[in-house]
């Protein structure tokens, strides 16, 4: 409801202001016309007059044509070489970016500053359950924030979204307009909606200039209702030093993203926590990054980063970095160059998924052969996860049951029997065929 009424009016005030536009510019554009016609009429008659009068040497015309030529090509060049100062000149300070580790989340800083106004921007706001990403932003000394991004409804990236709005001055904030029935969603668009922040569902081909920081926006083009897989894809460019951010965006998403323009980054945060449903060969390719930062929990329950991603971005020559491994990773820079420092010390292996996959457009069928190979391991120790006293952490063993669900489980308490788990969103009489068959889920 929100959205429409601000769509409404945003459509309302843009019928308007381009009836106006159009009227006027109609005028003046026939005003332009009859000048030019004038004007070309007359220059018509005086070249007529002078070719009259005198013949010119086609030999000094050649040679005028010549210099004209290099001429021509030496301020095109020379246009190209300011343009590419400009980038740089107009960064008075140093970006910082920050990848927090934040658990099985997500949420990244952008602090930079110019002309004595400092700029915040948060991608991503972190885990329901925790209240890091809050004290972090309160450590850096932030009081407000230019920009909030929420890449998808799922409560890992949008967790903390409430209490951020509430803590904080809020310029602006964009989500992808897919929604969720989760309870952390909905507190998200309550905190959003009783703010003054603005609101914006961005679009593919979108740009938009924060200070000295351009965003581009390369994803989605539209919604269906696909949450992780629309997730709001950006291109930050600070100087001449690109971040790529794709949120939880699958590989069809990033071949969107390739089919419709430049990828190319400097410093590229795997999408999905790492997982192979994103990060294709061609894409990785495609953007060809130095560095590669992924956001994961130690020691998760879904294998992330997936082996064949953690191969494949270290065959490509990348250099990785990972929040389950190196704590928070800050990437500084001044828009020329740039360096990566992380809170730990260590280095990023394959693990060992239950997925040999090589990557190929198999990859999603691998990682349900993970997910089935870790349900038989669960019911080799007879384990039973009792829905109604399991943690949030332990729910998610159950089949069909992620993030968002296990939250909604976690609210619908309590239950007489698993059939009743039919109370959660998604969840029909098919899926409560295939938890039962599961047998992980109980009642005791």
């Amino acid at each position: 409801m929100f959205k429409k009424l601000i769509l409404a009016m945003i459509l309302s005030t843009l019928l308007v202001a381009c009836g106006q536009d159009t009227d006027d510019s109609t005028n003046e554009n026939d005003e332009l016309v009859e000048e030019s016609q004038e004007t070309e009429q007359n220059k018509e008659k005086d070249n007529n007059s002078e070719e009259e009068e005198e013949q010119p040497d086609s030999n000094n015309n050649d040679a005028d044509n010549q210099d004209s030529n290099n001429s021509q090509t030496t301020e095109e060049e020379e246009t190209e070489e300011n343009e590419e100062k400009a980038k740089t000149t107009n960064v008075s300070s140093d970006l910082n970016v920050h990848f927090m580790d934040v658990g099985q989340s997500d949420a990244t800083l952008f602090q930079y500053s110019d002309n004595n106004k400092t700029y915040n921007i948060l991608f991503d706001t972190g885990d329901w359950r925790r209240n890091d990403v809050v004290n972090y932003l309160s450590s850096q000394g932030i009081s407000s924030l230019d920009l909030v991004v929420a890449s998808h409804p799922d409560a890992d990236h949008i967790g903390q979204l409430a209490e951020i709005m509430n803590k904080f001055d809020v310029d602006e904030v964009w989500m992808s307009g897919n929604e969720s029935s989760s309870k952390t969603f909905q507190r998200a668009i309550e905190a959003v909606i009783s703010s003054d922040s603005g609101y914006h569902e961005p679009r593919a081909g979108e740009v938009f200039a924060i200070g000295p920081m351009e965003i581009d926006v390369l994803y989605p083009n539209r919604i269906t209702g696909a949450s992780n897989e629309e997730s709001v894809s950006l291109l930050f460019t600070y100087g001449k030093v690109r971040f790529l951010l794709t949120g939880d965006a699958d590989q069809g998403a990033e071949a969107s993203m390739m089919a419709s323009g430049n990828v190319d980054a400097d410093i590229l945060q795997l999408g999905h926590h790492g997982s192979n449903t994103s990060s294709s060969a061609s894409f990785i390719k495609a953007v060809s990054p130095e560095v590669a930062i992924y956001s994961a929990g130690a020691g998760n329950s879904y294998g992330h980063p997936h082996a064949e991603v953690v191969n494949r971005v270290k065959n490509a020559g990348v250099d990785l970095y990972g929040t389950d491994v190196h704590g928070t990773v800050i990437v500084t820079t001044d828009g020329k160059n740039y360096s990566v420092k992380t809170n730990k010390d260590g280095t990023v292996s394959p693990k060992s998924t239950g997925s040999t996959n090589s990557g190929k457009s198999t990859n999603n069928n691998s990682s349900k052969e993970t997910e089935k190979n870790d349900s038989s391991n669960d019911n080799a120790t007879n384990a039973c996860v009792d829905i109604n006293s399991a943690s949030v952490e332990e729910v998610q063993k159950i089949k069909h049951i992620g993030p968002e669900r296990a939250q909604d489980l976690i609210d619908s308490r309590p239950y007489s029997s698993v059939d009743q788990l039919t109370k959660i969103k998604g969840i029909g009489p098919a899926r409560i065929d295939d938890i039962k068959s599961q047998g992980l889920a109980c009642v005791k």
